[in-house]
């Protein structure tokens, strides 16, 4: 009798559940990060050192070297980047975890953790894909070793640029109108059957992957251990995706990056004595 109305007093309580879940998992990937995401360098440290700017804006000497990547440090990177994007997305994507949950009643919690981890894993993907970037940059000598930044300005402007376009495109559009709009899109793509849980967290992953994968790569501009640039990102990923005008923030962004980009890449140009003034 008392074990039936234990559990039947935590399903009825299964959305605190889930929040504690989700609080937890973004406290302890926020202090993995903080403490150097498993690579033995100072996060805090690093972001002291070179301040909001980053190494790459800041003027901060970058170290140029080939660096041989072993397995073990491709996979330590792999996971620091998973803790990340668990720290930076999990805050803006509980409310659609919410609320699945929500309309899920009958299975408890569980389903809005089974949506949690289809979610997780679409951003494990993207943490995948952007480790093996720095790795064949690392390998090219293109990322500074000492900031995990990106070693040349002009590479800089041009993520700035990529990354201010990317925020104008139909496919941003698209993926930040799923994200903003939970309740359609759980409607849109609902699933039936032993994992449709899991598969819807997977669709709305990828959504927020699409629609966020572009900022993510400005951490190669800041330092990817920049606590600055983490703090920034995440804060501007939420209002993006909560606030009332959030496809205008996102217009507003794209110039932002854009001009930064620019002005970076014509600094630059002119420090070096550009093309304009060889005559």
């Amino acid at each position: 009798m008392a074990a039936r109305f234990s559990l039947q007093h935590l399903l009825e309580h299964d959305r605190w559940i889930v929040a504690a879940a989700l609080a937890a998992a973004v406290a302890i990937s926020a202090v993995f990060i903080v403490s150097g995401g498993g690579t033995g360098m100072s996060a805090i440290g690093m972001s002291l050192e070179t301040g909001p700017p980053g190494a790459l804006l800041a003027g901060s000497p970058d170290v140029i070297s080939v660096q041989a990547w072993t397995l073990w440090y491709g996979l330590v990177i792999f996971f620091m980047w998973w803790m990340m994007m668990v720290a930076m997305m999990v805050p803006s994507a509980a409310p659609a975890i919410l609320l699945y949950g929500a309309l899920n009643r009958t299975r408890g919690s569980l389903g809005a953790l089974e949506f949690l981890s289809g979610y997780l894993v679409a951003w494990a993907a993207f943490s995948l894909a952007i480790t093996l970037v720095q790795g064949v940059l690392a390998a090219i000598g293109l990322m500074s070793d000492m900031y995990m930044n990106l070693a040349t300005p002009y590479l800089g402007a041009l993520v700035l640029i990529g990354a201010g376009l990317y925020q104008l495109t139909p496919v941003k559009a698209a993926c930040l109108d799923n994200c903003r709009d939970p309740i359609q899109a759980l409607t849109r793509y609902r699933r039936k059957g032993r994992a449709a849980a899991f598969r819807m967290g997977l669709i709305h992953g990828a959504f927020c992957v699409g629609c966020c994968w572009a900022l993510m790569v400005l951490l190669f501009v800041g330092g990817v251990m920049n606590i600055w640039w983490i703090t920034a990102i995440a804060v501007y990923v939420a209002l993006e995706k909560l606030a009332p005008r959030g496809r205008w923030l996102a217009r507003t962004l794209a110039v932002a990056l854009i001009v930064a980009g620019i002005a970076l890449l014509v600094g630059q140009m002119t420090a070096a004595g550009g093309f304009w003034r060889a005559a």
